[in-house]
């Protein structure tokens, strides 16, 4: 019986450069017994298969495989190069076989954001009360100081509140946490201060809390609803919520200027401010819990919180009726367009501020819940 006919290895027609001239040589490409030959007019190269830098196959553009010890081979062809790598028994990680297929590519999509949220929703959160349980509570007291600093050179000017009324929702504050252990209550201090925002109230780092004339006015100085509403903003500084918001922020931004690359502030930025909208709700609701336990302890109606959403619910009204009155006597100031649009943006920015608050709706059931 005859011996068969040893099979012709398959050959691919392709472009030599030496790597020492930009000279291009045809030559033909042929692989054996595990050696890549090199061969046309003038040329005789061999390299082990070891000692050759295969590319990564891609749907167009030219083929190049680079030599180690020097000198490229090029094909214009791509369809060749693969049929021609088929046949001559080179394979394909399994890296770009899936790199090829748009159901696995979407399959890796739609898992890196899966990983992206969860990582957003639960793995940050734990993060960042890690983090913030090893940082030393001076951080908090120094950010603070800074923060009040900014806000007041910003927003705020001295109170006009009479000296005594400060006392009189000082001493009623106090006297509900008297009812609460004292490894519960952390230190705190209120400072009030004339607002060119409104109505507002906010717990900054290191245990400030800044209330504004204008929500003592808001409620006719009802200490049993101001106390509701220092009580939620003590909860914020008993779960140092504002150094939390600071490393959650941070991480996110850093997060998504990896993932975005460098290339577009403004598109690394919105993700970190989408994360940050739904850590403050998160953070609103654990402080409206605090409230809770604090004036169910001190026997005060936790139902005195939602009178504080009635009058801020009038207040929006009447505000939004003089703006339409404005627009209408003035429809052309643009001036006032954009000033309201700066002190709205402002407003949104004071972090743990009722601006970021859940709905009222949300925060009012739950707390006519808990009178029920």
């Amino acid at each position: 019986m005859q011996d068969p006919q040893p099979r012709t290895p398959p050959t691919l027609k392709a472009t030599y450069f030496d790597g020492r001239s930009a000279q291009a040589r045809p030559v033909e490409l042929h692989i054996a017994d595990g050696v890549l030959h090199i061969y046309g007019a003038d040329v005789a190269v061999t390299a082990k298969l070891r000692e050759v830098q295969w590319p990564e196959r891609t749907r167009h553009g030219k083929r190049m495989a680079q030599l180690t010890a020097g000198g490229l081979v090029q094909c214009d062809d791509g369809d060749a190069w693969d049929a021609w790598c088929r046949a001559s028994g080179l394979g394909e990680s399994s890296v770009v076989v899936l790199q090829q297929s748009w159901r696995w590519v979407a399959a890796a999509v739609v898992a890196f954001v899966a990983l992206l949220v969860g990582f957003q929703q639960w793995g940050l959160p734990l993060a960042a009360r890690a983090i913030v349980a090893m940082t030393p509570h001076s951080v908090d007291a120094s950010l603070g100081a800074s923060s009040l600093k900014a806000i007041d050179d910003t927003f705020m000017a001295p109170s006009a509140l009479p000296p005594e009324q400060q006392a009189s929702i000082r001493q009623a504050f106090a006297q509900a946490l008297s009812a609460q252990a004292p490894e519960r209550v952390p230190q705190w201090t209120l400072v009030f201060r004339k607002s060119k925002i409104g109505p507002n109230a906010l717990a900054l780092p290191g245990g400030t809390i800044l209330m504004t004339d204008e929500l003592v006015q808001l409620v006719d100085g009802d200490t049993r609803v101001l106390t509701a509403v220092l009580a939620h903003e003590l909860g914020h500084v008993q779960q140092r919520h504002g150094l939390r918001m600071v490393v959650q922020a941070s991480a996110l931004g850093a997060v998504a200027g990896v993932v975005l690359g460098d290339f577009s502030t403004l598109l690394a930025a919105l993700p970190a401010l989408m994360g940050q909208a739904h850590y403050s709700r998160a953070a609103e609701r654990e402080a409206d819990a605090h409230a809770m336990e604090v004036l169910t302890a001190a026997h005060i109606q936790p139902k005195v919180m939602v009178t504080l959403f009635d009058k801020l619910k009038a207040q929006r009204e009447t505000d939004r009726e003089k703006a339409l009155k404005a627009d209408k006597a003035d429809p052309q100031d643009g001036d006032k367009a954009a000033r309201a649009k700066r002190i709205g943006t402002a407003i949104s920015w004071l972090g743990i501020a009722f601006a970021s608050h859940p709905a009222d709706a949300e925060r009012v059931a739950f707390f006519q819940g808990a009178a029920q």
